[in-house]
């Protein structure tokens, strides 16, 4: 689809002359809009969008200005993908260690439930529409796991599909969703008969539900999540993993060694300088870790090892948003 503008008002004073020229010069790599609060500048770049129909990247400095821009970005373009990418910590208390108290004090957060879903929504977004707009936050835009990864990772289903339901119930928790047949919540799968319900974490009150005749897809409908009521139904759906740092079967395993190979090394450094201490709590955290990415794929913290997750070599440069802009038309 491509980028519509719906606006009451039109160009006007020196917004015409400012939109022409950036347009005109969008290959070039810098271009500055300037005025005083108030003189429209949201609606010029709303024009250049439209006239350039390239998606966008809108990055600001704070949380508070990234939601003011994604409501009136919205209200601009109500039929294409305006999506918000913020950090989703209502609470973050990074790790922190006291010598002499000789006390430990672990990374502890909050996640809010709804911006990681709009964070999910965002890259989903990227990786499948053209039309898309996000605003992010500067902070937020660093830490992401790897798209091509991500990518890998889309399950597909349309009706006359041959796959068992055992077969699609695997997949989906490979990619991270959870089995729960009675709490059904974002980033869950449940079972009933014949039937799999799948609520992706990057909706909001709907989930998609698919029915099986024998081992192939008889139907899928998307229903509404609260009240159960069919709201339509779908040929084909799309469903993208539940996390941004999902890495199944060989290369996961290929993550994992590397980073026990990075604790032998870590824990020989402790013990060759007699840190004792410091030696049992890294030996007891990690291997932790390792066995929950071992039964879940996943472990609370996963983007401290996100370097090895998503095959990145030693200070290389870690995946941003633009790399989800690209990955759609790469691979």
């Amino acid at each position: 689809m491509k980028f519509k503008l719906h606006s009451d008002y039109t160009p006007a004073g020196d917004q015409p002359k400012a939109i022409s020229s950036i347009v005109s010069k969008i290959s070039n790599k810098y271009q500055s809009l300037i005025g005083v609060t108030g003189s429209g500048k949201t609606y010029t770049m709303a024009n250049v969008i439209e006239q350039t129909q390239l998606p966008t990247l809108i990055m600001t400095h704070n949380k508070t200005l990234a939601a003011q821009l994604y409501s009136e970005f919205k209200g601009f373009f109500p039929n294409n993908h305006v999506e918000y990418f913020i950090s989703y910590y209502n609470y973050y208390q990074p790790e922190a260690y006291i010598p002499r108290q000789d006390l430990y004090i672990e990374k502890d957060s909050s996640i809010n439930e709804e911006l990681e879903r709009l964070r999910l929504s965002a890259t989903s977004s990227l990786l499948e529409y053209d039309d898309v707009i996000c605003i992010a936050s500067v902070s937020a835009n660093y830490g992401l796991g790897n798209p091509h990864e991500y990518k890998e990772m889309v399950l597909s289903l349309e009706i006359g599909q041959e796959v068992t339901q055992t077969d699609l119930l695997l997949r989906l928790i490979d990619m991270g969703y959870k089995r729960n047949d009675k709490f059904f919540e974002r980033g869950c799968i449940r079972v009933n008969g014949d039937t799999v319900d799948i609520f992706p974490p990057y909706w909001e009150n709907e989930s998609i539900k698919v029915e099986f005749f024998d081992d192939e897809v008889d139907r899928i409908s998307v229903f509404d999540t609260l009240t159960n009521k069919i709201n339509k139904t779908e040929k084909k759906v799309i469903i993208y993993s539940s996390s941004q740092f999902i890495v199944g079967g060989k290369k996961l395993k290929i993550a994992m060694k590397k980073i026990e190979d990075e604790l032998a090394v870590r824990l020989k450094y402790f013990k060759d300088n007699n840190m004792l201490v410091e030696h049992q709590r890294l030996k007891q955290k990690t291997e932790f870790d390792l066995e929950m990415m071992e039964s879940t794929g996943v472990c609370k913290g996963i983007e401290n090892y996100s370097r090895h997750l998503t095959g990145l070599k030693e200070g290389e440069t870690p995946y941003t948003m633009f790399d989800y802009f690209e990955a759609k038309h790469k691979d």
